[in-house]
């Protein structure tokens, strides 16, 4: 750019310009110049490359105003479709599938449900592992779709609300204490067995104690005694035959006897014994049955 000098002077006058007029260049030129235009190439460049990666970035992971891929953020939370995988702990405070499918956790190692109070503190815990499922509360409920409790443990006791429960196993159900039920019934085709390998087997009952077997036989066996004791009333045996074969004989009946009747003896304690019938007793009193 060329600076201009204006001289004023008066008409009829001489003037004179001078040799040596001053110019100024302003701007930039030579190597500064191609330098500012390839500076400006190259952000030009890396702009272009950067929202091109953006547009990537945005069309890879499903971006989109509701959400991120299978990831939809409502009103009322989060919504999620299809597999997810969580590297880290999950906190919420509700989690459910949809209508018509179901909710499946799955880990490589075991998946692990925690709840905590306000101060941060466990209060309970499910731990379902590859060998045990170990549950960590003060109580555990199972209801029904009703709402009806059908099992419930705690410290104390462990109630089952069910009706009926049914054991399927081939060995029973083992007790380590008492058991309290009004009912103990068999499948209809196998047999129905009460057994204590090396202690006693007590059955109480404020008003009786009633044992059927419709279809088959009741049998009682002991390494010792079998008490049937009644403190108010008596002990009924009702039955068409009542077969004692293991009895053992006392002092025999009158000779001559042909009819081979035996009649049963007690002992002051209680032991039963036979005698070959007579016309009258032949109990003694002091029988070497009974010492």
């Amino acid at each position: 750019m060329v600076r201009e000098q204006y001289l004023t002077a008066t008409e009829g006058t001489l003037i004179e310009r001078p040799e040596n007029q001053c110019i100024y260049n302003i701007g930039i030129y030579g190597w500064r110049k191609r330098f500012l235009y390839l500076f400006v190439l190259l952000l030009l460049i890396i702009f272009i490359v950067n929202f091109a990666l953006t547009i990537w970035i945005l069309k890879v992971m499903w971006f989109s105003p509701t959400g991120m891929g299978h990831l939809h953020v409502r009103s009322d939370g989060l919504r999620l479709e299809g597999e997810s995988e969580f590297l880290f702990p999950l906190y919420a405070k509700e989690i459910h599938s949809r209508v018509d499918s179901s909710l499946l956790l799955q880990s490589t190692q075991n998946v692990t449900v925690n709840a905590r109070n306000s101060e941060g503190e466990v209060t309970g815990r499910l731990k379902v592992g590859p060998k045990m499922v170990d549950i960590q509360s003060q109580q555990f409920e199972i209801l029904s779709a009703d709402g009806k409790p059908l099992f419930t443990a705690n410290e104390k006791e462990i109630a089952i609300g069910t009706d009926r429960l049914r054991v399927t196993g081939p060995e029973g159900a083992l007790f380590e204490h008492s058991v309290e039920t009004p009912l103990v019934r068999a499948h209809p085709f196998p047999d129905l067995r009460l057994e204590s390998p090396t202690r006693s087997l007590s059955m109480d009952a404020p008003k009786g104690i009633n044992i059927k077997a419709h279809a088959g036989k009741i049998e009682a066996l002991s390494q010792m005694d079998i008490l049937l004791q009644s403190s108010e009333g008596m002990l009924v045996i009702d039955s068409e035959t009542l077969c004692l074969p293991k009895l053992g004989q006392g002092t025999w009946g009158p000779s001559g006897s042909s009819q081979e009747l035996y009649e049963v003896c007690a002992c002051p304690d209680g032991k039963l014994y036979l005698t070959m019938a007579g016309v009258s007793t032949t109990c003694q009193e002091h029988s070497h049955i009974c010492l």
